[in-house]
């Protein structure tokens, strides 16, 4: 028999979008908020992962990339 692979599903999170349960939107400035939504290797998550919302998963990815482009966050994390 050949060698089978395991496949690894993973399991979404439930969606519960913080910005929309706060009334806010995400904002370059807040690395705290933005680091959240980032791999430990500096990837963006994708929506399946972090749960937020289409339209503030978007915002997000823009706000993250607005950071990088700035300094505030590094684009890749050297291990």
């Amino acid at each position: 028999m050949p060698f089978q692979r395991k496949t690894f599903k993973f399991r979404p999170v439930a969606k519960n979008c913080p910005f929309c349960a706060a009334n806010t939107v995400p904002d370059y400035k807040e690395l705290s908020s933005l680091d959240k939504y980032t791999s430990e290797r500096g990837k963006i998550l994708s929506k399946a992962r972090t749960g937020l919302c289409s339209t503030h998963q978007r915002m997000v990815t823009t706000e993250i990339k607005h950071a990088r482009y700035i300094g505030f966050m590094p684009f890749i994390v050297r291990a």
